[in-house]
């Protein structure tokens, strides 16, 4: 079964490309082992996180008739863009030069290593590419640069990097390039015990060899204590796994503020070194990965606000962390 690509040639003639539905479903549905296999199976590198991995399988087995190299990307048209962005399982919506910025991301980079805060890390060559690539005014100096790059990250913010919850969850419920029809709430009891037991199941390796990778993002730019409580955290990767398994049961599947509130007191009440701002969001930042991954209904409530405001004061230590280098590029 296939679904329909409109692609235009580089002569003006409309080509229409077919998707591979079932194979398409597949790779939104299946889990990080699993993908793993078959990019191993089809001699694709299998390094990565699973939605770097989905994308990669996704851009070589689903989309190989496309050019999505950065030249190939510029020569799509608008309506072509919107739907290779679909069949990523990513937001599609918005300007012409916004959904060129968001398809370059989600094949390029991980969105969880791509972050504003890591900005600060790359020097003015690797953020002068950054910005040819995402089509920004290429003057000024390093600090400058940075600005712009963490700009186009704020405005794509939750638009690339990870497919849509639904499809995540469902894969494939009505034509890809159709607006789905709301999605409606059940409370079938034995469909829910299902999924509520899932989430208590012998995980997966790959599962917790991307959450021990995870942990250690970083790492080694942060002083000696702070590596020592990461360290020590990173060795009880699989009690973390579990604690999030027995919470995601107790709460009917759902993870939100509520329920990273119940895992720090957990930890802490089992003597984890979790005093440190930087050490708690590490850990809540890789046990909302295993929970996504295990299926949980993710539940924003009062996540925008806090995004928000800690976007603003990463933006405040990235300045102060920069202010000395200035004089240096200026």
């Amino acid at each position: 079964m296939g679904q329909p690509i409109t692609k235009e040639s580089s002569r003006g003639v409309i080509v229409i490309m077919m998707v591979d539905s079932n194979l398409l479903n597949s790779l939104y549905t299946e889990r990080l082992q699993n993908l793993r296999q078959r990019a191993e199976g089809a001699g694709i590198s299998k390094s990565g996180s699973v939605e770097v991995l989905r994308a990669r399988l996704i851009s070589h087995q689903v989309l190989s008739e496309h050019d999505l190299s950065w030249e190939g990307i510029q020569s799509m048209s608008h309506k072509e863009m919107g739907d290779v962005l679909k069949v990523f399982g990513i937001k599609s919506s918005g300007s012409y030069k916004e959904r060129r910025q968001r398809l370059w991301l989600h094949l390029n980079y991980d969105s969880r290593r791509m972050t504003i805060e890591n900005l600060a890390e790359m020097n003015r060559e690797d953020l002068h590419e950054m910005c040819k690539k995402l089509e920004l005014d290429l003057t000024g100096n390093r600090t400058v640069l940075m600005g712009r790059v963490a700009g186009v990250l704020t405005s794509q913010m939750n638009g690339w990097g990870r497919i849509k919850r639904s499809l995540r969850r469902n894969g494939l419920q009505s034509s890809l390039f159709q607006e789905p029809e709301p999605e409606v709430n059940t409370n079938d009891a034995a469909t829910q015990e299902i999924a509520v037991e899932e989430f208590h199941a012998v995980p997966a390796e790959a599962l917790l060899e991307d959450a021990s990778d995870a942990l250690l993002i970083g790492m080694d730019n942060q002083p000696n204590h702070i590596q020592g409580d990461i360290l020590t955290i990173h060795a009880r990767v699989g009690d973390l796994e579990r604690m999030v398994g027995t919470i995601l049961r107790g709460h009917g599947g759902s993870w939100g503020d509520s329920e990273r509130d119940l895992l720090l007191r957990l930890a802490d009440r089992r003597g984890w070194p979790i005093t440190e701002q930087f050490v708690r969001h590490r850990v809540i930042m890789v046990a909302t990965n295993i929970a996504e991954v295990k299926g949980a209904e993710m539940n924003s409530g009062g996540e925008k606000q806090s995004l928000m405001e800690g976007t603003e004061a990463t933006i405040g230590r990235i300045r102060s962390k920069l202010s000395s280098l200035d004089s240096k590029d200026e």
